[in-house]
């Protein structure tokens, strides 16, 4: 009976309590994008063209996902191909020598409905910092050809002078020409994998 007992204790302990569950996200519904102030008036906002997320869940639980991102810095994408080239070179990102962004969570809290606080470690310029982003789960549906889908807004701001982006030139008011704070918003679409 000892041994029965022993060895339904080692399996309680041994074997996760729900299956890991692996997402992988849908492109053509998902964007990594940013918005920057620019000479203190408007805005500039661009996007990061080639990137990916890896996303493992407890069942179809989001609490504690583990979250591997990266993207590409050639692909950065203003609009305007001289800004582009500016912003990859050593004023900025410098993308011939770090040429990935890379963010590896760390917790994700809920912290109410469908709101949840993902911290993780943040790097550019081989530079990382730890940032607290805010997700906002946007809910879970089956599409028409069986996939089951899940939908997120994550929101953050980083100071790009921490990771040694640090070009600057002042307004003749005396206001940064690009401003110091930047804002992340990536709307992301996830899928289960089968």
């Amino acid at each position: 009976m000892k041994k029965i007992n022993l060895l339904l204790v080692m399996l309680l302990f041994s074997a996760p309590l729900f299956a890991q569950t692996k997402w992988t996200v849908d492109k053509a519904h998902s964007k990594v994008h940013f918005s920057v102030t620019h000479m203190v008036i408007s805005d500039v906002t661009g996007e990061f063209k080639n990137y990916d997320v890896y996303v493992e869940t407890n069942g179809d639980d989001f609490t504690n996902a583990k979250i591997d991102f990266w993207a590409d810095v050639n692909s950065i994408s203003t609009d305007n191909d001289a800004r582009d080239k500016h912003l990859k070179s050593d004023d900025f990102f410098n993308a011939a020598k770090y040429p990935k962004i890379t963010f590896k969570s760390k917790s994700m809290t809920k912290v109410g409905d469908g709101k949840y606080k993902l911290v993780g470690d943040f790097t550019i310029r081989d530079v990382t910092k730890e940032i607290t982003l805010d997700v906002e789960y946007r809910g879970m549906v089956k599409d028409p050809w069986g996939n089951t889908k899940a939908g997120f807004k994550i929101t953050g701001d980083i100071n790009r002078f921490d990771y040694n982006l640090k070009w600057n030139a002042l307004v003749e008011t005396g206001g940064l020409v690009v401003g110091k704070d930047v804002k992340m918003i990536i709307d992301l679409e996830l899928q289960k994998v089968k």
